[in-house]
């Protein structure tokens, strides 16, 4: 092996050691800031939801809700509802934390946030999620929100967290999903009807707190 060749293996290999500082560094960053808050729950949804949309609207009194019966609020810190979530709470006077990732082309975080935690990689940020949350919900959104709903979905459903409440929120948006999932995942045997009961289904604010109060105390 030549010298440059050795050279460059070094090189690659104090990078990955200097990673994993930094990645044990922002663990222990989160927990350190994310210990204090206990009762919290975590709201998923779309980044490019308008205000002006209804759903922007009823996350936002979701979130004033949840405030108001004792629960703290976390989100992605970004816009859409994200910044509907953070809102509602934050007017509400709660606890409304944002866990930001940073990407090369992504949105600033909304300036409604009362905790902000600034994360580089994705893994450490969802298991942030999980750890500090009693319950998600997780609205209409994208790629990233079914992301987020398939790693609680999948630890719940492997008993490597204790299972709690993951709410869908809106029969019209989700219902077409689990459709297929009833059609395609039970025909090939690949989910039972048993498993898919750890998502509910929910289609107003008022529900949804409902719902969570009788399942997670306080």
């Amino acid at each position: 092996m030549s010298w440059d060749k050795q050279h460059i293996l070094s090189e690659l290999s104090a990078e990955e050691s200097w990673r994993m500082f930094r990645i044990m560094g922002e663990i222990v960053e989160g927990v350190d800031t994310l210990n204090q808050y206990k009762k919290c729950v975590s709201i998923f949804g779309s980044a490019r939801t308008q205000p002006s949309e209804p759903i922007y609207a009823e996350t936002e009194k979701l979130a004033e809700l949840l405030v108001k019966a004792g629960y703290g609020m976390i989100t992605g810190g970004g816009p859409g509802l994200m910044e509907a979530a953070n809102k509602g709470a934050f007017n509400a006077g709660g606890q409304s934390i944002g866990l930001h990732i940073e990407l090369p082309h992504e949105q600033q975080p909304n300036p409604y946030l009362t905790q902000r935690i600034n994360f580089r990689y994705f893994f450490i940020r969802k298991l942030m999620f999980v750890k500090y949350a009693m319950a998600y919900v997780v609205m209409p959104g994208g790629m990233g929100t079914i992301d987020e709903l398939s790693e609680a979905f999948v630890l719940a459903q492997t008993n490597r967290i204790k299972p709690f409440p993951i709410v869908l929120y809106g029969s019209d948006f989700w219902n077409g999903l689990l459709d297929w999932i009833r059609d395609k995942m039970f025909e090939y045997r690949f989910l039972t009807e048993s498993e898919l009961e750890l998502v509910t289904v929910l289609d107003s604010p008022e529900e949804v707190v409902s719902f969570i109060r009788r399942h997670v105390i306080i």
